[in-house]
């Protein structure tokens, strides 16, 4: 009987085999789809590094282009009064953009403007122009210069300018009538226009005139008295 039990003791039916532990269940992780965002960012950087790029490639060569317009023209270095002849320290050299609207003498021109004299008062800073000056070099060197004051209505208005010439007409004086019945002409003067000052708070200017050297002295008489008046003559075409 011992024998029986202890082959009952090893027999696999004996005990029932213990169950496994089941792991819990898988959850399915899902894709996702969505754009690579770093990519993203790394790509609109290129292209705003290009349009950067582009911009500046633009600006410079604007620069260039501008740079290549500009001109050497020729300069006011100081003040110089009308009817003085001009040095070469009255000049310097300038460079501005090309503009239509602009006409000032060439740089290279310099050594034909040293000489020349002065139509109108001359600026510092400013550019110098054919117009500023008078016609000729030495204008009325070898004839007497008056210098005439000449009030609003006694001479053409803005329209006098050295080279001119004019008549130096002698108006009656200061309660002094004409016979209506004298058909004498008036007395005049021939002579030639060297500067005209700028028109103060009044109208009036200064007339520099060049004239013969007989008719110098009665002409600044004349001036003096305030009866002088002043006819531009036709200029040659």
């Amino acid at each position: 009987m011992r024998e029986a039990l202890i082959t009952l003791m090893e027999s696999p039916s004996a005990a029932p085999p213990a169950p496994r532990p089941q792991s819990p269940p898988r959850r399915d992780v899902p894709i996702t789809t969505g754009p690579p965002v770093k990519r993203q960012r790394r790509w609109s950087a290129v292209a705003l590094c290009v349009v950067l790029a582009v911009v500046c490639g633009l600006g410079a060569a604007a620069a260039v282009t501008s740079a290549s317009d500009r001109t050497r023209v020729l300069a006011v270095a100081r003040d110089v009064p009308a009817g003085q002849v001009l040095s070469d320290a009255d000049l310097t050299v300038a460079e501005v953009s090309a503009d239509a609207a602009l006409s000032p003498v060439a740089a290279a021109e310099r050594p034909a403007m040293v000489g020349r004299r002065t139509a109108v008062d001359l600026r510092k800073g400013g550019l110098l122009t054919v117009a500023q000056l008078s016609a000729g070099t030495g204008l009325g060197d070898d004839q007497q210069q008056v210098g005439v004051q000449v009030k609003r209505g006694q001479a053409p208005s803005g329209t006098l300018a050295a080279g001119d010439r004019v008549l130096a007409v002698t108006t009656p004086a200061q309660g002094e009538q004409q016979d209506p019945k004298s058909q004498a002409p008036p007395s005049t003067m021939a002579a030639t226009v060297v500067s005209v000052s700028r028109p103060d708070a009044t109208g009036t200017v200064v007339v520099n005139l060049a004239v013969a050297p007989t008719d110098g002295p009665l002409l600044a008489t004349r001036a003096s008295q305030g009866r002088i008046a002043l006819v531009r003559e036709p200029r040659s075409k």
